[in-house]
């Protein structure tokens, strides 16, 4: 493009000068040699282009046949160059394909008509030939021969180092990499490899010398550079914590400026500022990093950073860290910690779902399950969180290669890769069935929906005492109220000796115009005239089917109201066990009197028939309600034993068998009450109680 533009020119200039000699035509007259030779200046400008123009041919004929021979030559060399550089491509495409055949004879073509001398990738496709062929002591006995070449110097000690990485040499390639980094620091898989094995020996300032290379020959980006740094600074740091706390709270300090909010590193620079009693500014390092980022590390050493502390002073340092990082959840998880370990079981309860609900996890779990053994030691509730922590993801961890460590490292053990370490949640827990795994933000209001009611114990059943289920739940359900109280119902006023049993035996005196304070005792202590005793009427026995079914529609609709259903079935199943017993109880008295009675006309109706003096008052024999129960079902049990037998006998017929004692009943379902429950598999009575402390699922 360039010539033709200047032949252009050249043309252009030659027209504008000759049209500029036409327009001022003149003669020339020349003198040699006794001749005068006169022409136009036209003609005597033309002659001389012309002259010019000869000398220029002549001039190129006579060089160009002067040096055909070596451009004959140059001609055939070049051709031959470009027939060698053909098949060398195609060589080290075959070698890359992993052709050996085609790769070894464009190899032995190359040879021919290129020199090794002049041409170095030569040696490189041979030393790809043999490593496709599985000659690979030929094949470093090339690298060795061109790690000695300075132009082939770096491709052969790249080639070293990966063959002695592929036999296990590392100490070998080790050296090879170092070798090829202090030659060319630029090189990023020298220094990389270099830093790699710098690191892996814990030679901290010799790999923070390389890394300073590397940055200055713009291998690293800076960010990048700043993390290794402050990694590199932060593992020396923590080398030197026990013997020299000042450097090493210096080292941690630089880490922070690198990279500020890395846990490590604060952790590091709070513990050797605590060797130097230095508590307020170790403490003021640690707010700032949590700031930056709200680890459990940070979290832990700023709780328990002075010794000596009590659980309330731990609690508040807690707390001072739930203001600088509020709505967080792993806030919430330090403080609900710390007040368990205070003892303050409600705010430690609400804390901790406070956390589940931002961010559930089996850590978050574990502890509901440990607030709730403390607090109420229901087994069944406790299950249940347990059965969460089991379905809920893992908590997050210290993963670095699929490798999971309980503390940070430098350095990967897998891979020797610096930095490799993440705060994360292990990678395995991300196989596995979906719906075991519930990552979505209602997976604990699903819990706190299906959590079991507090059990009522043996000692509260026996006592006549009750629990309310909604206390312990009205922490985690603070918007919703309490169910209206149930409609009194007829049964409701008939005596329930299981709740409002005496405390201790007390005597009744009996005497001919009092009134008789307990029916059951009175049948069974000898009086005087037993007809002149008053004897109350019995009360009339409700339908207990009917009784039942309405006490249940009512509590099924109270528990409606309030939106829990699993706590409305359980409720169903007490008011029937506790109407079934009052009827129960209702019979055993109405059989008791009636027992009573005849055994008091018999004794009367002995001797003459006269009616014996009154006697002065007898102290009633004591007894309590569970002895007359006791008496009162044993006569009942001898009565309908003998009946049917007697009436047998005297028919001939087989009577069918008769109806199980209601009170057994109510008892077998009082027990399959409290030893079963909708969500739990049941609670083995022959176990041995669990052990205290907190659960560990694994």
């Amino acid at each position: 493009m360039i010539r033709l533009l200047f032949f252009v020119v050249l043309v252009l200039a030659l027209g504008f000068g000759f049209a500029w000699l036409a327009d001022r035509p003149g003669d020339l007259s020349i003198v040699w040699q006794g001749r005068r030779i006169e022409m136009t200046l036209m003609t005597a400008v033309t002659v001389m282009v012309s002259l010019i123009a000869a000398v220029m041919i002549v001039w190129w004929l006579i060089r160009t046949i002067w040096q055909s021979p070596r451009m004959v030559s140059r001609y055939f060399r070049a051709n031959k160059r470009d027939r060698g550089y053909q098949a060398l491509s195609t060589g080290l495409l075959a070698a890359g394909a992993g052709d050996a055949a085609t790769a070894r004879k464009m190899n032995k073509r190359t040879k021919g008509l290129l020199s090794a001398d002049q041409e170095p990738l030569i040696h490189l496709l041979d030393v790809q030939a043999a490593l496709i062929e599985g000659r690979n002591d030929e094949a470093r006995k090339r690298f060795e021969a061109m790690s000695e070449d300075p132009e082939t110097r770096l491709l052969g000690l790249r080639g070293l180092y990966l063959e002695a990485r592929r036999q296990g040499a590392h100490e070998a390639a080790r050296q090879y990499a170092e070798r090829a980094a202090e030659q060319a620091p630029q090189l990023p898989w020298a220094g990389a490899a270099a830093l790699a094995y710098k690191t892996q020996e814990g030679k901290w300032d010799e790999a923070l010398r390389l890394l300073e290379q590397q940055r200055q020959a713009g291998t690293l980006e800076a960010a990048e550079a700043d993390r290794k740094k402050a990694v590199l600074l932060t593992a020396r740091g923590r080398d030197r914590l026990d013997a020299e706390p000042l450097r090493a709270r210096d080292d941690a300090l630089a880490a922070l400026k690198s990279a500020p909010g890395f846990a490590p590193a604060a952790v590091v620079a709070c513990k050797a500022l605590l060797r130097n009693d230095n508590l307020r500014k170790a403490a003021r390092i640690l707010e700032s990093a949590w700031k930056i980022n709200p680890h459990p590390e940070i979290a832990e050493a700023y709780v328990h950073a002075r010794v000596g502390d009590t659980s309330a002073d731990r609690l508040k340092r807690a707390q001072r860290l739930e203001k600088i990082k509020p709505l967080n959840a792993q806030a919430y998880d330090t403080v609900a910690r710390a007040a368990l370990e205070a003892r303050q079981f409600d705010l430690a309860r609400e804390k901790a779902e406070a956390s589940a609900r931002l961010q559930p996890c089996e850590g978050i779990y574990l502890l509901l399950a440990d607030i709730e053994e403390a607090q109420t030691g229901d087994e069944g509730r406790v299950r249940h969180w347990l059965g969460q922590a089991v379905r809920a993801e893992r908590d997050p961890a210290w993963t670095a290669d699929g490798y999971v460590s309980e503390t940070w490292e430098p350095v990967s053990p897998i891979s020797g890769k610096l930095d490799a370490f993440e705060w994360k949640v292990p990678v395995e827990q991300l196989s596995g069935p979906q719906h075991e795994a519930e990552m979505s933000e209602r997976s604990f209001d699903r819990a706190i929906a299906s959590l079991p009611p507090v059990r009522r114990t043996e000692d509260d059943a026996e006592n006549g005492k009750t629990v309310d289920h909604d206390d312990v739940a009205a922490k985690s359900k603070p918007s919703q109220k309490k169910a209206d109280p149930a409609p009194r119902s007829a049964l409701d006023d008939l005596p329930d000796e299981r709740l409002a049993e005496p405390s201790a035996p007390s005597a009744t005196l009996v005497t001919t115009a009092g009134v008789v304070a307990d029916p059951v005792a009175d049948a069974l202590a000898p009086a005087a005239n037993v007809r002149d005793v008053p004897r109350p009427a019995p009360a009339p026995i409700a339908d207990a089917d009917a009784v039942l079914d309405e006490e249940a529609a009512e509590t099924s609709k109270e528990k409606t109201k309030t939106g829990s259903t699993d706590r409305g079935e359980a409720s169903k199943e007490r008011v029937k066990v506790d109407l079934a017993e009052r009827v129960a109880n209702q019979k055993r008295e109405k059989q008791a009197r009636e027992t009573g009675s005849a055994d008091a006309d018999e004794t009367s109706g002995d001797g003459d028939g006269k009616p014996e003096p009154a006697a002065a008052p007898i102290a009633a024999k004591p007894a309590t309600s569970h002895d007359a129960r006791t008496d009162a079902t044993e006569k009942r049990e001898q009565d309908s034993k003998s009946a049917p037998e007697s009436k047998s006998k005297e028919t001939g017929e087989t009577e069918p068998e008769p109806a199980r004692d209601p009170e057994e009943d109510a008892r077998a379902r009082e027990t399959a009450f409290l030893t079963h429950r909708p969500d739990d598999p049941g609670v083995d009575a022959d176990a041995e109680p669990e052990k205290p402390g907190r659960f560990r699922l694994f």
